[in-house]
């Protein structure tokens, strides 16, 4: 296909509390853009303090698209995350402007920009549904051994706290015999049907982790545990997908009196810490990536907005 006729598409991602939000519009508004959330905790209604939402009147006039279109009891996913993002990305490009897909889950931007297949043998739920059990009565712990033993690349990628991953994986192996790293490795090589850029921004790890912990005291000052509070009241579960977000986790267990709120506080920093690490360790593993290090220019928006716009020229995916 010819690189001119790939329609367009501008990713900006990189670890928590970085600044993606504010840059994000910036661009938007300078190339004619639209934002698609990448983000796995901002889809749903009703949490928005612990998942630093965007709130209308913070868009400048951008739409912002898969914010807030589910409820907390609702399940979301990779695949569930591709369908609604090609979903947005055909009617941004029906409207003649260029998609901005804006998060941190390196996993959901990977699939989305490499079209990656993850539709094999999901008609059986049979043994997803064992492995799920396995998994309340057992723990996961038990799982993502058994994980170790059958593909222990996977666990480089997989974090012992995400059951769905981890059953994925177990669930893959079992049905096929092949390792879902090696059918991810080969997804990954496939070209993009995007003409495309690929931003990560970052900074020195001693100022994002500083803002890390200033963001969780904003967030704790502005009404997170009243949030979390509310959410339970409404029926929310620990073991909901949308519960396992930093911060709401925590809190419910403090909520819960299995530990003090000081404990969750600093808990929630921690684990945030150990998060934007990860999610930092991802980016570097991507292919194709143009890191945008803010101390390179300066901490102007202004030079990295006409650098940013200087390699979409370049890439042809803005004129």
């Amino acid at each position: 296909m010819n690189e001119r006729k790939k329609p367009p598409l501008v990713i900006l991602t990189g670890p928590t509390a970085v600044g993606k939000s504010a840059l994000s519009i910036a661009l938007a508004k300078k190339i004619g853009g639209e934002i698609i959330s990448a983000d796995s905790m901002q889809v749903y209604r009703h949490m928005d303090i612990g998942s630093a939402k965007i709130m209308p009147e913070e868009t400048g006039g951008i739409p912002h698209h898969l914010i807030d279109v589910l409820e907390p009891a609702e399940e979301f996913n990779v695949v569930l995350f591709q369908q609604m993002a090609r979903q947005a990305m055909k009617e941004i490009h029906d409207r003649g402007h260029i998609p901005v897909v804006v998060g941190g889950t390196g996993f959901y931007i990977q699939a989305l920009l490499y079209d990656i297949d993850f539709t094999e043998n999901d008609e059986d739920t049979a043994l997803r549904k064992r492995l799920e059990e396995t998994a309340k009565t057992q723990g996961c712990d038990v799982l993502y051994e058994r994980l170790r033993q059958i593909d222990p690349e996977s666990c480089g990628s997989i974090h012992p706290n995400n059951v769905k991953r981890v059953i994925r994986a177990i669930e893959f192996y079992e049905k096929t015999g092949r390792k879902i790293s090696e059918h991810n490795k080969e997804q990954r090589g496939n070209s993009s049907p995007y003409a495309f850029a690929y931003f990560v921004l970052n900074d020195e790890r001693d100022k994002l982790y500083r803002k890390i912990e200033e963001r969780v005291d904003h967030m704790m000052d502005n009404g997170l545990l009243e949030e979390v509070a509310g959410l339970a009241r409404a029926g929310c579960r620990r073991d909901m997908v949308s519960m396992q977000g930093l911060g709401y986790k925590e809190l419910l267990d403090h909520l819960e009196g299995r530990i003090s709120l000081e404990e969750a506080v600093y808990l929630i920093k921690r684990d945030t810490r150990h998060f934007a690490k990860r999610q930092l360790t991802w980016f570097r593993r991507e292919r194709d990536v143009i890191w945008i290090d803010k101390p390179v220019f300066a901490y102007d928006d202004d030079r990295i907005l006409e650098h940013m716009t200087a390699v979409l020229r370049s890439r042809n995916v803005i004129t």
